[in-house]
């Protein structure tokens, strides 16, 4: 076992500025008309309290923003932009307390200049044929959100141009002086419609070469003297991919080199004088980058999450988890309740481990006391502590906790490992049913729950002292709170039946 002692000593501050809640990832938008979804998004609010929420597909064909109607003889008779769908799920996200991150893209097929395309759902990736075309797109679409929902409130929704270019999949050939091409028409036909919204990019995923477009975007916007309000980029830990059916498997880098290569490109951006301290955005982050690898269901995804939730804010504006639920469709309708989905939720409304790290994060109050690689402490207003404590050793390990307290306290803990909130492993012990019984589903919920306990810290000569022991993978929320003696109800006592 390992031994970890740790001391809080009064007065202690540390570095965390949690960003948890800025924003959440979703699938392409028409998604959210879904109900599963829907109950899904529901749930995860009320836990997380997201402030944003961003998507692919704004432009794409399921969300019928581009027509051209056509008479028999295949003759256009007239273009149109239709805003039915749109409406529909902005109006569910506003309803969820979201505000969108808007991504601009994909192509609607019929402004494509190629065929290229993206997914399951076939999401075009190529130029557009004719940029003023695709320039009125983007402003006409703009402009009825504005004159919908207000324009000081659409102005404040952070605006991005594409998705990834740098890879040849979402953008053809992954040809960067066609993407700043499109970045300089875009984001003057954003300013046009709406001067006052923050306009970014370049979206761009890690790998060889990532880095360098981040200058040559930067470059570019100085160069050409064309907005840019904020830098975004992508962040997965995926290494070493191994196939096996439709399935990949890797090893995963830890959690403080993912937040090294995050801050080279915060260095980037800090070494132009015109951009120095511009908001950099983590738009996705997470473990694998596949919806089809096994690790987005497991205990170990969350404990990985806890490191990164740790110190994200330290070199990142915001920064979106990809995704919160597994109604998710990049590479076919999931067939089974657990199929490594990249959600929070899987389908069916089940939590995964995943959620709760998110949901103990979102829930932190107070000013940061202490932090290392496997524990974030805060010090509350009423004199107590909110803490995360997590474990990515191969065996167990012990947290000696010391605490500036005085007085009576209580920790209250909450837990989720392998062993009491692990709905993966009852799936599999059922025989990993694809259709579940209502019987089923119920067990499952129940069996994704955190295990919740209270524990009375030991007085010391320095304060209190707390242990923990953490199995592998394990997350544990606690909140050490003063106690305040009442008055006792007379004749009741707790230790008659309660040796």
């Amino acid at each position: 076992m390992i031994e970890k002692q740790i001391t809080v000593r009064t007065g202690d501050k540390a570095q965390f500025n949690n960003l948890t809640s800025y924003c959440v990832g979703t699938g392409r938008l028409d998604l959210a008309m879904q109900k599963e979804y829907q109950d899904q998004l529901r749930n995860l609010q009320k836990l997380c309290h997201f402030s944003h929420i961003r998507g692919h597909g704004l432009f794409s064909d399921q969300m019928g923003i581009y027509q051209e109607h056509r008479d028999y003889q295949g003759n256009l008779l007239y273009k149109e932009y239709c805003f039915t769908y749109l409406d529909r799920v902005m109006d569910a996200y506003l309803e969820n307390g979201l505000e969108p991150f808007l991504e601009l893209g994909f192509m609607p097929e019929k402004l494509a200049a190629g065929e290229q395309t993206i997914f399951y759902w076939k999401g075009h990736t190529t130029p557009p044929k004719d940029m003023n075309e695709w320039t009125a797109l983007v402003k006409a679409t703009l402009s009825h959100l504005a004159k919908r929902y207000g324009r000081e409130r659409v102005e404040t929704w952070p605006c991005e141009i594409w998705n990834e270019p740098n890879l040849p999949g979402f953008w053809e050939n992954a040809d960067k002086a066609k993407y700043l091409e499109l970045y300089k028409a875009t984001v003057k036909a954003v300013k046009e419609a709406l001067p006052g919204m923050r306009v970014g990019g370049p979206a761009i995923c890690g790998g060889a070469g990532s880095q360098q477009w981040i200058a040559d975007f930067l470059t570019f916007c100085r160069d050409e003297h064309l907005p840019v309000d904020f830098v975004t980029r992508h962040a997965y830990m995926g290494q070493s991919p191994e196939r096996k059916g439709r399935y990949l498997y890797h090893a995963m880098s830890r959690p403080e080199d993912l937040v090294a290569e995050m801050r080279e490109s915060r260095n980037i951006i800090d070494s132009y004088p015109e951009y120095k301290h511009l908001p950099m955005y983590i738009t996705e982050f997470n473990t694998s980058y596949n919806p089809f690898c096994p690790i987005h269901d497991t205990n170990y995804n969350a404990a990985l999450c806890a490191g990164l939730l740790a110190q994200l804010g330290d070199v990142a504006a915001g920064y979106s988890y990809w995704t919160f639920g597994d109604v998710f469709e990049e590479q076919g309708i999931p067939s089974r309740p657990f199929h490594g989905g990249f959600g929070m939720m899987a389908n069916g409304l089940i939590p995964k481990p995943t959620l709760w790290t998110f949901a103990f994060f979102a829930g932190l109050k107070g000013d940061a006391a202490y932090r290392d690689d496997s524990a974030l402490i805060l010090k509350t207003e009423d004199g107590g502590f909110d803490a995360v404590l997590w474990n990515l050793d191969n065996e167990e390990k012990r947290f000696d906790l010391c605490l500036p307290l005085s007085g009576r306290a209580v920790a209250m803990v909450e837990r989720v490992d392998e062993a009491c909130c692990n709905p993966l492993k009852c799936w599999h012990d059922m025989g990993e049913p694809a259709d579940l019984t209502e019987d089923q589903l119920a067990f499952l919920r129940g069996a994704a729950q955190p295990a919740r306990k209270t524990l009375m810290p030991e007085d010391t000569e320095n304060g209190k002292r707390l242990s923990l022991t953490l199995t592998k993978n394990a997350v544990v929320h606690l909140r050490i709170v003063p106690v305040e003696e009442e008055k006792s109800d007379f004749g009741y006592d707790y230790s008659y039946y309660c040796k």
